[in-house]
């Protein structure tokens, strides 16, 4: 009886432990992507709350200018002074001065500054911290392979740095679009170098691009302070380099005017040359001369309309993604060794 006692209760002990292993299989299986996405967010979440509280707080600015420009704007109309250039209308026109200094003064330098901080800042200290502290050789003793953790790793700050300069760009846009251009004595040319990055996609394609150079500036350098300065030493160097070729990006517009005429309304002069009678075109600085120009009567002038910024910049955002590419390529090569 004493055998039947103690082989009775043992039966359905296999029965019992039996659904154990299904729950440690179903723990086990949580996907790991999960966990590497949330480290990340923990990593970034102080980044994260800065770009929020930029984010927030440009916008507010933006919409402030729009507000303010639209309420002088239907004073000037309620008052006939849209389209009038009397002196009682300067007196109303005045206070439409402040929005669109703060506009073009200090919103426009802001954005137009964001992608370098975002390299300097975001981009270099990003791998460049963890060489410094040793903790990217912990990656080596992880189950997670380092391309997997460096794709999280860049996930985060990818994805806020894209939402960021997505909501900076076409607020810019648009406040510049509806309020600046079309406004009433507003004058706001589109390739001027405070206006052209901060507009369209020029902020988007240039965060993306001084992101990726920083990562990869600190994953060779592999010190912070240094990966820093160079990050921002190269994203000055291809800014200027842009700028210089950013002309070629699209066919330019000629035309000849009478000697004196005004210039095109809102576009980017290339080159100014005056022309004789006979054709002949010389350099216009060459006129400073005395007597130098004398029977000149046209000036032929090569530009680019308001119209070209589009496919100048849809020219110059795919060269950034090629390099933003590039860049990334380097870095998943280098951390995979």
């Amino acid at each position: 009886m004493s055998t039947d006692a103690l082989t009775d209760p043992a039966r359905p002990a296999p029965a019992t432990a039996a659904p154990a292993a299904p729950a440690i299989r179903e723990r086990s299986a949580t996907p790991r992507l999960r966990g590497l996405l949330w480290l990340s967010l923990r990593q970034n979440r102080l980044l994260l709350w800065l770009l929020v509280a930029l984010t927030v707080l440009t916008s507010a600015n933006l919409i402030w200018v729009h507000v303010a420009s639209q309420h002088i704007v239907g004073v000037l109309r309620r008052t006939g002074c849209y389209t009038s250039n009397s002196d009682a209308c300067w007196t109303v026109l005045a206070p439409i001065n402040e929005p669109y200094f703060w506009f073009t003064s200090v919103l426009q330098p802001v954005v137009t500054a964001v992608p370098l901080l975002i390299g300097v800042f975001i981009g270099a200290p990003l791998l460049a911290q963890e060489h410094e502290r040793g903790t990217i050789r912990l990656i080596r003793a992880q189950s997670v392979s380092p391309v997997r953790w460096l794709a999280a790793r860049l996930a985060v700050p990818g994805l806020a740095v894209l939402a960021l300069t997505g909501v900076l760009a076409s607020l810019m846009t648009w406040v510049w679009w509806n309020d600046l251009i079309k406004g009433p004595a507003s004058f706001d040319p589109p390739f001027q170098f405070f206006t052209y990055p901060a507009l369209g996609l020029a902020p988007i394609a240039w965060s993306l691009f001084t992101l990726a150079l920083g990562v990869l500036v600190g994953q060779v350098v592999r010190r912070t302070l240094p990966a820093m300065f160079l990050t921002a030493a190269l994203v000055a160097i291809t800014h200027g380099l842009m700028r210089w070729a950013r002309p070629s990006f699209h066919s330019t517009v000629d035309a000849v005017v009478p000697l004196g005429a005004m210039q095109p309304n809102n576009a980017w002069l290339v080159d100014v040359k005056t022309v004789f009678p006979d054709g002949r075109r010389i350099s216009t600085e060459s006129c400073f001369d005395p007597h130098s120009c004398d029977g000149a009567v046209n000036t032929w002038l090569s530009y680019h309309p308001a119209g070209h910024l589009v496919p100048i910049q849809l020219v110059e955002s795919g060269i950034l993604l090629a390099l933003t590419a590039g860049a990334l390529l380097a870095v998943f090569r280098l951390i995979r060794r």
